[in-house]
């Protein structure tokens, strides 16, 4: 009876062909994962650079949105009669910023720097091997590519950062700085200052050599920011009647609380892309997920900084202060932006909370020595934006002495231009406004507009040509 089976020394041909056409296809099908992983691995580079430039478009364009968040805070910190003044310097800083980033301070920051500064030249474009792509040249693909991202991506992504620690400087000096000697200081802070600041750090200067760690900026953006605000308040001094005699301080509370809570979260949402983004590449695995720590880290140091504050601020304000909350939330931002690149998320928590408690603690410092910063800006960037460097000692592998010595260096050398440059304006230009600007308020006196018209009465046309034509003001 056949059974089906073959004794072993006996070949069926069938099996053979099939045997044969199997290898075949084997073979067959390894040339075409050979050939496809080929194609693949230059596809999957030119991916990288697609996704790397998206990526510093996309958290670029977030962290513009930030401006929004501060126009939004400051404009409802203030009394209603200065938010339209607010409101117009906000977007003329972010310009001015722009304009300066691109036309010297890009080049000081990142193009030929030694150890102290970059190439002093002028304006900044793409790449000539872009050029000649966007020309039509196809052969220029390959070297674009090996950039790994497209030039102008990267000048976008940083410009938006100097706009950042300008906007830091509008607040602290809200409702008696005059407009012009801001937006004059302003264009200093972003072609000069911060630059110098950002080449001695990101661009590879002596700092970064020494090994000096800042992510994404809690020295080089907002300490930075936190020093020249602080040499403006001190050299244009505080609001009228805001310090009495008797030592008491005036409460000048915001004109739109929902305004300020919305600033906030704005401000809270653009820090992911200022901290995720600040990766700087999104070309694989290891990208994506320090990225996602990276989020994750910044979002739980500002929820620890809000709560922290929250217990804080009845003991050092006699109440539950929502100012102080907000600033908490800001505080712990700037903290944990020096090193969200942390693997430990429960550190994020930590520092978090300590900048919270920090500059709920720093604004009633600044009362007490009669300095008057209207949005608290110095305490939570500069006095937070100190915490969160050292925080990188114990977190992130940080160095203290050279963490420390870049905080010191930045300090000296930004507060020193910046107070030089406040006193330079204020004898060449003058920085403050009349008392009678300052009385009825910029809008009326200096735009002749009010932010809420149907809710504040404009003074009398002719009276305000009157205190105008007096005062000086244009």
């Amino acid at each position: 009876m056949d059974t089906g089976r073959h004794e072993p020394d006996t070949y069926d041909h069938r099996s053979i062909v099939r045997f044969t056409l199997t290898a075949k296809t084997f073979l067959a099908v390894c040339g075409l994962l050979l050939l496809a992983t080929t194609a693949y691995a230059a596809i999957d580079e030119e991916s990288q650079f697609v996704l790397n430039t998206l990526s510093f478009l996309l958290w670029g364009a977030l962290v513009m949105w930030m401006c929004a968040g501060f126009a939004m805070l400051e404009s409802g910190s203030v009394r209603t009669k200065n938010a339209s003044a607010i409101c117009l310097k906000n977007i003329g800083l972010y310009s001015v910023a722009g304009l300066a980033y691109y036309l010297v301070g890009y080049n000081l920051m990142y193009t030929e720097v030694g150890s102290w500064v970059g190439s002093i030249t002028f304006l900044y474009a793409p790449s000539s091997d872009e050029l000649a792509l966007l020309s039509g040249d196809e052969t220029a693909k390959a070297a674009v590519i090996e950039q790994n991202y497209a030039t102008m991506a990267d000048w976008f992504f940083q410009m938006v950062f100097v706009a950042t620690a300008a906007s830091v400087v509008s607040g602290a000096l809200a409702e008696r700085v005059k407009l012009w000697s801001f937006l004059v200081f302003t264009t200093v802070l972003t072609a000069l200052v911060y630059p110098i600041v950002g080449a001695w750090t990101w661009g590879g200067g002596w700092l970064n050599q020494m090994g000096f760690q800042d992510f994404a900026g809690s020295t080089i953006v907002h300490s930075t920011g936190g020093w020249a605000a602080l040499a403006g308040i001190m050299v244009v001094g505080p609001r009228a009647g805001k310090f009495r005699s008797n030592g008491s301080v005036k409460i000048t509370p915001p004109s739109n609380v929902p305004l300020v809570t919305l600033g906030v979260l704005i401000l809270w949402f653009g820090w992911l892309g200022f901290n995720g983004g600040s990766q700087l590449a999104l070309g694989g695995v290891t990208d994506a997920v320090a990225m996602s720590n990276v989020l994750a880290n910044t979002n739980l140091a500002a929820a620890a900084g809000v709560v922290a504050a929250l217990f804080v601020a009845r003991p050092l304000f006699g109440r539950i202060d929502l100012l102080t909350i907000l600033n908490g939330a800001i505080g712990g931002l700037v903290s944990i932006t020096a090193g969200p690149d942390i693997v430990t998320p429960y550190w994020a928590v930590i520092i978090g909370a300590l900048g919270g408690v920090l500059c709920a603690s720093g604004t009633k410092l600044l009362e007490i020595v009669k300095l008057d910063d209207v949005v608290g800006a110095v305490p939570a960037h500069l006095f937070a934006g100190i915490w969160g460097t050292l925080a990188v000692c114990i977190a992130a592998g940080g160095k203290f002495g050279v963490q420390l010595l870049g905080i010191l260096a930045v300090g000296v050398f930004v507060f020193g231009i910046s107070w030089l440059t406040w006193m330079a304006l204020k004898l060449g230009m003058g920085i403050r406004v009349s008392p009678a600007v300052e009385e009825i308020g910029q809008d009326a006196m200096e735009l002749g507009i009010e932010a809420y018209p149907e809710f504040v009465l404009m003074p009398d046309a002719d009276h305000v040509e009157e205190l105008r034509n007096s005062s000086g003001a244009s």
